[in-house]
């Protein structure tokens, strides 16, 4: 460990691992953006409806949201901390959501 380790912050957390342990996969974008393409296993939850859904879901459970380009994906995740959640994470755009799944 180097003596500026601490600069780099919190590690990023393995996502295909948190996927291979069952992690719930969102998609954060309109209905209409995610009808014309999407990652497989992705459950289409729009980010104004994401406050509404998530008081169904567990606040320690692993999410893994994604959007276009991974700024609306970062809202939510930002929303759900706010919330109690502990365990969200953003993985960007919705092919690099897909690309991640195929590693899995």
């Amino acid at each position: 460990m180097g003596l500026f380790s601490f600069l780099k912050g919190k590690p990023k957390a393995d996502l295909v691992q948190l996927m291979r342990d069952g992690a719930k996969l969102v998609d954060v974008r309109t209905k209409g953006e995610y009808s014309e393409g999407h990652a497989k296993g992705t459950s289409n939850v729009p980010l104004p409806e994401i406050p509404t859904k998530a008081k169904a879901w567990k606040k320690d459970e692993a999410i893994i949201l994604c959007c276009r380009s991974g700024m609306r994906s970062g809202a939510a995740v930002s929303q759900l901390k706010q919330m109690g959640f502990t365990n969200v994470h953003n993985a960007g755009s919705w092919n690099k959501m897909q690309n991640l799944i195929q590693q899995k």
